[in-house]
């Protein structure tokens, strides 16, 4: 399995979690073929399982803590 934080993989806002529909965070690209896109809660709570059958995994989740800066004045 890699772990890969490519650009042209990007997530936007309208990829949404299989699970609850909230924004993706996570991309997993599976062994069997397909792939999954997962919140930050749902990948935490399945990663472990989930890492023998992936290939691929795009993780954004340190978006999530990126604090916007302020405008210069």
């Amino acid at each position: 399995m890699t772990s890969t934080l490519a650009p042209a993989a990007s997530l936007s806002a309208a990829d949404r979690c299989d699970g609850c529909g909230a924004q993706a965070y996570v991309r997993v690209k599976l062994v069997a073929g397909g792939e999954l896109l997962f919140c930050g809660h749902h990948w935490g709570r399945h990663a472990e399982a989930l890492k023998p059958k992936v290939v691929e995994v795009i993780d954004e989740t340190p978006r999530l803590t990126e604090v916007a800066s302020a405008p210069e004045e």
